[in-house]
């Protein structure tokens, strides 16, 4: 079985969002696989995905509060800088963590450990709705 299609999320603040509910529910397809994968891939320049803690919301905090300090707004070197202050480090931190990740799926389910989550990550200040093509692959 192979499906495809594009997920949309609603515009969100800057930080660390999960979004397992969103693609789980834009997604009912999933339930129908007893074993695959599931591809996602973002759309976007200046956000990201990641898989990470989903418990504690004080690590999606320090994530941001991290990167925010390992990749500093207004660097005297950055030469693209006519979107704002915040467009060329959205770039890099999307670099670092990248635009695609890819979950097992098991029993019509996301194989996922038991404290892990999907993430968008949005690194600009004010994002738009975020495009992610989705792919199933299973039987």
């Amino acid at each position: 079985m192979w499906h495809q299609q594009q997920i949309m999320l609603n515009a969100k603040s800057r930080g660390f969002h999960l979004i397992d509910e969103e693609i789980n529910g834009q997604l009912p397809q999933i339930k129908k696989v007893e074993t695959g994968l599931l591809h996602l891939f973002l759309q976007h320049t200046s956000a990201s995905l990641t898989i990470n803690e989903n418990a504690d919301p004080t690590v999606r905090g320090d994530l941001e509060r991290h990167f925010n300090k390992f990749v500093p707004e207004n660097a005297p070197y950055y030469q693209h800088d006519y979107e704002g202050p915040d467009d060329m480090p959205a770039h890099i931190k999307s670099s670092i963590l990248g635009c695609q990740i890819t979950v097992p799926i098991c029993n019509g389910q996301l194989a996922m450990g038991t404290w892990q989550g999907i993430f968008l990550c949005e690194h600009r200040d004010h994002a738009s709705s975020r495009r992610i093509i989705a792919t199933i692959n299973g039987k």
